[in-house]
Order: structure tokens, then C-alpha cells, then sequence
């Protein structure tokens, strides 16, 4: 009961949090990706580029359409502003060109590359003087290059050659401070109409063409060897997207394979940490040849084209908002100061859980921008239509174990003892380790197709000894349980007789209160204990074998004896999708 006792004791240095940012609580949208259309820009335009500086995204070059007639390049400079969804007119760039890249650096921005007699161009942007000065050529011609600060240089990288349409290898550094360029090594693979971007410390090239056709390859450059490392590839191969840095994640936007083809809807996301990509929803539009740019951690998706050739430019601009999971971190439903308590526990630490500021994935800190986001949520019902079993257990009499979100409700075999006061969220039951344990109806099939990107399971425990299980399922596989030497969090569930369990070194069964949880992602297998990932399959499977029968809570699938769980057992769910429990 220790760490029950210890979550209580917080409750009255959280008394005093929740009343200061009471003012702050709203109900905010369970919706995780947020689309809204804002002030069109003025002029339609599509292979342009953007940059951010000041809080105003910087909107240059870029052309109305491919048609042949019509003149595609474009000398336009057009600022907006997110705090008032406004755009301003600025100074035309000298050399009007499109399939440029720009960044900006200590409050000047350098538009740099692109076609026609701007190839090879650089010039910079004084917004104080709204005046452009034209700076020292590359030393290479570009046309689709991309480029991103990495200490306060700009690298140039990729792109094709004037008339041609074979990808570069090289890439470009340009110092602001003596207005230089230097090269540094070739990527592994020449790619234009690609797109780069900076986190901790190293590039990421993703996508591009090397001809034709988009590909799906990620290159990471680490600039203190001046080597590059080929990475987990995109799940979509596309070119001319749109790319940002959102936390510590990139998000691909759109682009397609090729030009011909209508452009995509695809949101891709990148974790550099993990190597390992997810898939958001869908745009609310097809968009190539599009940038984008973040300000306060909303993006900016600006122009581009909606279509294949001919193209024609759009002028829409639209903000996405990317909203984590609502921080129901007791997983009890609803958003109140127990959760206070679960992160004032984890208070300075880098607990995964309790990380959600700023969203949507957090700054590797618990600290107060994750309590004001907490905040934000304060009093919130989570609606999870994913929850699909969910036993709170806490009824105080009966042999009914009422399921919260569906009929597949538990019958307690043999007497577990019913303990109103006694969990972590509430009530709990209690189980002797003998022979008492919950049998319910049938909730999922491992196996089932429909599922097959994912379902999570998660329970509170206290007690138990190695060789117990949590979660079983019938005659199958023990879903949590502790191992037999150290008790430590394991599973059984596998994808064939040729796979192994997957444990943990992590015990279980130390007598303190744990949130522990298993989750299949469609191709990994991962446990949690209290937020933190403690294992993970070292290579994907190929899917988990099929089982159609009910689940035991606190036994295991065929009921050996030494299987029964001793101990409490509280709040116990299933999801139909990977949750990060």
C-alpha cells in the first residue's frame, strides 16, 4: 500500500496546483490531428518556399502554374502573420525564381537556388529596410534543393542541374557571418525535390527523386564525422512534400510520386530517436509542391497544387494543430487530481507518461509546460472508442465484474474479495493466489485482421510472485504476468511456435502499486511499467497467433495453480489500438 499511500499523501500538495491553474481547465478536443483553413495567401503559388522569422512565415518565389505560356517564376515575397491570419506585401526578390529553398538566420532570410538565371543565386532579405542584397553564388547550380540551419549555417543539399532531371549528391555550406560556401560530403544517395530538416544536432534527407520517381529513403548526416547513415525508410515514397520539425519528430506533409500522379493526402511521421515512422490521418486536400513552416507549434501548410500536370497553384493556407493523448495517466476515465499526483510523482524526470508538453510529444522533462497542459484538460471525460473492454473493478459485492464499455462483463470464479477503498483508482479485487480469478466473455483475436495495426492491454497491480499472470487468454497465452525467476513484467503472446516471450527487466512483484501494459503496434511487441517502455522486440514479427477465446484476470490460460495471482488487481483495459500506456 506504500505507493497508494504515497499518491494520497500528494493529494494536498496538489490541492493548491489544481486551484491555480483552475482558471486555465477547459474541455479540449480528443481529435489528434486538428485542420484549419486560414487566410489565403495572396498570390497562388506552388514550388515556392518558406521560412519563419520574427514569428511571421516569409512566403517566396514560386509560380502560378506549369502551363508553357504563362511566365512560372515568381519574384514575390508575401508575409504572414498567425497572431492576426494576415498577409503583408514585402520587397520583390531581385531574380524571380521557383524550386528555390530559404531559411532565415539572425533575422535575415537568404533565398537561395532555384530556376532560370537563379540557379546559383543567394540573396538576402533585410526586413528592418525591407531591401534584398544579392550574397556570394553556391558553388554548385541548384534547382530543388533543400536546405536547414544547423549552428548558424545554412547547408544546401541535392537538387538537379539545370535541364536535367537526375538528383545531386552534394551538398553545401554557406556562413552567413563571411559569406562563404564550403562543400562537405556527398549523401548517399542524389535525390531532388527533397526536403531536410535538423534534430539534435544532425540532418535528416528525406525522400526526393533520383529520376523520375519518388523513393522512400531517409539519410542522416552527423556533422561532427561528416559522414552519412542510411535510415528507416519513409512508408511512402514521395517528392516535393512539405516538411517540419514539430518537438522532436518530423511531419511530412503530401507530395507524390511523381507529377503525374495526383498528389497525396499521406501525414508521415518521424521519431529520430526510435528510427521508426506512423502514420497520421489524412490531409484534408491533396498537396505537392507545397511548403510549410511552424510557428508556436501549429504548422503552416502554404500553396502548392492540388493536381497533376498542368498544375495549377493554390493560394489556401491551412494550420494543423497535433494534439497528444488527453493525459489521463490513472487511465480511470477522467482527467482529475490523481493525475496531479501521478505527475507530481514524476516530477523532473523524463517519464515518458507524464511528458505531453509542449504537445505533442513533449521536451524529454516533467515540468511545468507538461503541468500546464494537464491544466488545460482538468475535469475532462476521456471517450475512447478504442476502449473496447474495460473492468474498473470497483463493485463492492456480486460475482458480476461490470465491463464500462461493452456487455463482455467478468464473472468472479471462486471469491475474490471485493475492496471498495482499496485500489488505485478506486476499488480493487483481491486474490488469494490459490484459486479465485475473473473469467470473461470473448473481447479480441490476437490475429484479427481488423486490428492488425495494433491492440493494447493494461491493468494496476500490487503483489503478485514470479510465475503469476495478470491478463490471460483461455487456453492461449498469459498477456501480462511475471516471470518465473524475478518476477519481472513478461508476455507470452507470440507469433508462431518458432517466436519467444518477451520479458522484461522490470519486477512486478516488489509489493508497489504498477501500471503495467502490453502493445502490439502490428509488428513489434512492447511492455510498460508505470509510463516507461521497459522491453521491445529486437526485429518486427510477422503478426501473433490467433485465439478466440475469453480472458482470465489473475490466472493463467489453462489455470496451473501456480499461475493464480496474488494480490490486488484494479482498472484493467483493452484498447484496439496501440496506446502508450
Amino acid at each position: 500500500m506504500e505507493r497508494l499511500n504515497d499518491y494520497r499523501m500528494k493529494m494536498g500538495l496538489t490541492e493548491f496546483i489544481v486551484s491555480a491553474f483552475l482558471s486555465m481547465a477547459s474541455v479540449c478536443s480528443a481529435v489528434e490531428y486538428v485542420w484549419t483553413q486560414k487566410a489565403d495567401m495572396p498570390t497562388p503559388r506552388w514550388n515556392l518556399a518558406t521560412c519563419v522569422m520574427d514569428g511571421k512565415v516569409c512566403a517566396i518565389g514560386g509560380g502560378p502554374t506549369e502551363d508553357s505560356g504563362l511566365d512560372w517564376t515568381r519574384s514575390i515575397l508575401e508575409m504572414y502573420d498567425p497572431a492576426t491570419d494576415t498577409w503583408t506585401r514585402k520587397a520583390n526578390m531581385p531574380t524571380p525564381r521557383s524550386v528555390l529553398c530559404a531559411s532565415a538566420v539572425n533575422g535575415t532570410v537568404y533565398a537561395i537556388g532555384g530556376n532560370g538565371s537563379g540557379a546559383s543565386v543567394v540573396e538576402a532579405y533585410d526586413p528592418i529596410t525591407d531591401t534584398w542584397t544579392r550574397m556570394a553564388d553556391m558553388l554548385m547550380e541548384r534547382r530543388f534543393p533543400a536546405s536547414c540551419i544547423l549552428n548558424g549555417k545554412i547547408y544546401v543539399i541535392g537538387g538537379t542541374g539545370r535541364g536535367v532531371y537526375s538528383g545531386m549528391k552534394t551538398m553545401e555550406v554557406y556562413d552567413p557571418a563571411t559569406d562563404t560556401w564550403v562543400r562537405k560530403a556527398n549523401m548517399l544517395t542524389g535525390v531532388w525535390g527533397l526536403c531536410a530538416n535538423v534534430v539534435n544536432g544532425k540532418i535528416y534527407v528525406l525522400g526526393g527523386r533520383p529520376g523520375y520517381t519518388a523513393i522512400r529513403n531517409v539519410q542522416e548526416y552527423d556533422p561532427a564525422t561528416d559522414t552519412w547513415t542510411r535510415k528507416a525508410n519513409m512508408p511512402i515514397g514521395t517528392s516535393q512534400m512539405a516538411s517540419v520539425v514539430l518537438g522532436d519528430k518530423i511531419v511530412v506533409i503530401g507530395g507524390w510520386l511523381h507529377s503525374n500522379n495526383p498528389p497525396y493526402t499521406a501525414l508521415q511521421i518521424y521519431d529520430p530517436e526510435t528510427d521508426t515512422w506512423t502514420i497520421g490521418d489524412d490531409t484534408p486536400f491533396l498537396r505537392a509542391a507545397v511548403s510549410a513552416s511552424v510557428v508556436n507549434n501549429r504548422i503552416y501548410v502554404i500553396g502548392g497544387t492540388d493536381r497533376p500536370h498542368p498544375c495549377p497553384a493554390t493560394s489556401t493556407v491551412y494550420e494543423l494543430v497535433i494534439n497528444g493523448p488527453p493525459p489521463d495517466f490513472s487511465a480511470d476515465g477522467i482527467i482529475d487530481s490523481l493525475d496531479m499526483c501521478i505527475m507530481v510523482d514524476h516530477w523532473g524526470t523524463d517519464n515518458s507518461l507524464c511528458d505531453i508538453g509542449p504537445m505533442p510529444w513533449g521536451d524529454g522533462i516533467v515540468d511545468v509546460e507538461d503541468l500546464k497542459i494537464l491544466a488545460e484538460h482538468l475535469f475532462e471525460e476521456v471517450n475512447d472508442a478504442t476502449l473496447i473492454a474495460h473492468w474498473p473493478l470497483d463493485e463492492a459485492q456480486g460475482v458480476i465484474a461490470y465491463n464500462n464499455a461493452s456487455d463482455r462483463d467478468g464473472t468472479l470464479v471462486n471469491g475474490p474479495l471485493w475492496l471498495p477503498d482499496g485500489g488505485i483508482v478506486g476499488g480493487a479485487l483481491q486474490f488469494d493466489g490459490i484459486d479465485d480469478y475473473v473469467s470473461t466473455e470473448f473481447v479480441l483475436n490476437p490475429a484479427d485482421p481488423e486490428i492488425s495495426s495494433g491492440f493494447s492491454a493494461v491493468a494496476w497491480i500490487q503483489g503478485g510472485a514470479p510465475g503469476q499472470d495478470v491478463v490471460s487468454q483461455a487456453n492461449r497465452a498469459s498477456w501480462l504476468g511475471a516471470d518465473l525467476t524475478q518476477g519481472n513484467l513478461m508476455t507470452n503472446l507470440r507469433s508462431g511456435r518458432s517466436s519467444t516471450p518477451l520479458l522484461s527487466r522490470t519486477c512486478i512483484t516488489d509489493g508497489d502499486w504498477h501500471r503495467v501494459g502490453f502493445v502490439w503496434d502490428g509488428s513489434y511487441r512492447h511492455l510498460y511499467v508505470d509510463g516507461v517502455e521497459v522491453a521491445v522486440d529486437g526485429s518486427p514479427l510477422s503478426g501473433l497467433a490467433s485465439a478466440e477465446e475469453g480472458l482470465y484476470l489473475g490466472a493463467g490460460s489453462t489455470l496451473v495453480p501456480s499461475t493464480f495471482f496474488s494480490g490486488l488487481i484494479d482498472d484493467v483495459r483493452i484498447y484496439s489500438r496501440a496506446v502508450r500506456p
